[in-house]
């Protein structure tokens, strides 16, 4: 009997690992393996298609180091995501609270509010760059109107990277939004109920229920968002020229990667770029894993 029991239950782990291998296989292949061979690269200088490779040892993160672009970068990166997501979270909240009630059009505002989600980074970048135009964009056409002066919106190194923060929030608040509605339905009606029974205010009502029920919701949004804020790029690439003076203040640590590798065909330096890039990544989703014991409550 145990015998047959204990072939029952090897029967049964061979099946689970079966139908997990090609997921597990992938992993390795499109995860695990690059990163090792990222690693790799940082010290060598890379040759054309991979041949001719150069030991340097740690050449490059001496460069990186005492260099002060990449740090730029680095700036601009984490100033990126400390403006994009919390706006994008923000407003993809109060916008689920508002569509999750009774209201007419419920279901094309959430359709129009999604769709800067499914279209084309490029396209949105390409759009945006010409409403930020100073000379003929929309923007500076409405406050010529009102009598104010045109705004350098992407030729302003000050105000710049903001203005590129203001797309990502604009094409991703969509996406929070709809998780969010996802994790307000799942909250049972009768608290509501019962907290509009003993007085208290709408605003009220979201403060003491929404917020904490859908603390595991807007974990994961924020996790999601901030992995996919530091890895911003096609907004710059497309908004801003080439030979943008305001480049250096903008471009970010993708951004960098790029330049580096394809640009100046220097693979060795861009991994190196990378793997600071995804140090730092590691930093923050750790920080959020040990942040989220104190505010994320699980019913």
């Amino acid at each position: 009997m145990v015998t047959a029991g204990l072939k029952q239950r090897w029967i049964n782990n061979l099946w689970g690992w079966l139908f997990v291998f090609p997921t597990v296989l992938g992993i390795l292949i499109l995860n695990v393996i690059p990163i090792f061979q990222t690693v790799w690269q940082t010290f060598f200088r890379v040759g054309d298609f991979g041949r001719g490779n150069t030991f340097i040892g740690f050449a490059n993160y001496i460069r990186l180091f005492s260099d002060s672009e990449v740090w730029q970068s680095l700036r601009n990166t984490l100033v990126y995501v400390a403006v994009e997501v919390p706006f994008s979270v923000a407003i993809g909240f109060i916008f689920a609270v508002i569509l999750n009630r009774k209201i007419p059009g419920r279901g094309f505002f959430r359709t129009l509010f999604f769709l800067p989600m499914v279209v084309a980074p490029a396209a949105v970048a390409m759009v945006w760059s010409y409403l930020y135009n100073t000379h003929f964009g929309l923007l500076n056409y409405f406050l010529r109107n009102i009598g104010l002066s045109p705004v350098g919106w992407i030729s302003n190194p000050d105000i710049a990277l903001y203005s590129i923060a203001a797309i990502g929030v604009w094409s991703s608040f969509g996406f929070t939004m709809v998780l969010f509605l996802a994790g307000l339905q799942g909250i049972p009606k009768d608290y509501y109920e019962a907290a509009q029974i003993d007085g208290a205010s709408f605003f009220r009502q979201q403060l003491m229920i929404t917020i904490p029920l859908i603390s595991p919701t807007t974990y994961f949004v924020v996790v999601t968002r901030v992995l996919t804020a530091f890895q911003v790029f096609d907004l710059i690439f497309v908004v801003l020229n080439r030979q943008s003076p305001v480049l250096p203040s903008t471009q970010s640590l993708v951004f960098l990667f790029y330049r580096a590798t394809f640009m100046e065909n220097n693979r060795g330096y861009g991994a190196t770029i990378v793997l600071l890039l995804l140090i730092v990544v590691i930093i923050a989703t750790a920080v959020q894993q040990y942040l989220q014991k104190r505010w994320v409550h699980y019913q």
